[in-house]
């Protein structure tokens, strides 16, 4: 019960610190002071207590679009378990329903773009769809991976399996998986060097293009689902990359809490060092994580 209550509470509080960290990390590579760790929390209040603006041409769907695409984000949370603690919810299968929570989200997310009838969004909605289709075999051959060598369909199942005995034992198999797992993970919260999530260039933009219209609180909804999105995910790859276990409850969600903020800041490096790919390039890069995803699957059935 403990431990429900510990996953819980980190999946609703710790998002929002991953962007804090990032943008204090960003700020250090740019000789800035930077923002304060909790600024994700002042702006996300504020919003809250904004009141909010809807256009005459929208309908239901632009409405509706943050907050299925939140409650979904909120429920593929609760299938990943955090720390070495298993998922408050587990069973066979699981795994599918995770990934199609997201593209739920996702289809939510470019609809309410697309209800509001501006060109400019449904650009950025075009290009989100089609890099999905792109990053969506890379996250399934991973899990297939993940199943085969765990021999189970669960999340908690397949992500318990991952530990320094496996690393010894199928080493190349788990740094494929390492780095296409990274690849989506920056793809899939546009982080650059996929898209920028500063920018507010017509030419660059990806996801932000697609929220321009939304404001106060469904604006608030929007930044904080994309937040936990990142926890999430940021959470099974910290489970593969970094196994590390004492068999102490307590220990555990420090090491797991302590492994979270340091992918942050290695998110906020590469975010310092590289610059933005050009439109052309991205889908280069994600076949070749799902290329490197592929191998990890056929190094699996030897």
């Amino acid at each position: 019960m403990t431990d429900t209550i510990i996953h819980c509470l980190l999946v609703l509080l710790m998002p929002p610190l991953l962007l804090g960290v990032i943008g204090k990390t960003k700020a250090a590579f740019a000789g800035r002071v930077g923002a304060p760790y909790l600024q994700p929390y002042y702006d996300l209040a504020k919003l809250l207590r904004k009141g909010s603006v809807f256009s005459e041409t929208t309908t239901w769907v632009f409405r509706a679009g943050p907050v299925v695409t939140l409650a979904a984000t909120v429920v593929a949370a609760a299938l990943v378990p955090l720390g070495n603690h298993q998922a408050p919810v587990s069973f066979n299968g699981d795994m599918v329903l995770f990934a199609y929570l997201f593209g739920l989200a996702r289809f939510f997310t470019t609809s309410a773009a697309l209800d509001t009838g501006s060109s400019f969004e449904g650009m950025g909605a075009a290009r989100e769809v089609t890099f999905s289709c792109l990053a969506e075999p890379t996250l399934f051959f991973a899990l297939i991976t993940l199943a085969r060598m765990s021999s189970s369909l669960s999340l908690t199942g397949m992500l318990a399996h991952a530990t320094a005995s496996t690393w010894l034992g199928a080493g190349a198999t788990m740094l494929l998986l390492v780095g296409a797992l990274f690849i989506i993970l920056l793809s899939e919260n546009c982080r650059i060097p996929f898209d920028d999530p500063n920018t507010h260039l017509e030419l660059t933009m990806i996801h932000e293009v697609m929220v321009l219209d939304h404001s106060g609180p469904a604006f608030g909804y929007i930044l904080y689902g994309a937040a936990m999105k990142l926890f999430i995910l940021g959470a099974i790859f910290v489970n593969i990359a970094l196994p590390i276990e004492t068999g102490q409850s307590f220990a555990d969600w420090g090491i797991f809490i302590g492994c979270m903020l340091v992918l942050a800041v290695v998110i906020g490096v590469v975010e310092s060092v590289m610059a933005r790919l050009r439109l052309v390039r991205i889908p280069q890069l994600l076949v070749a994580a799902t290329i490197l995803s592929a191998f990890a699957l056929l190094l699996t059935l030897r």
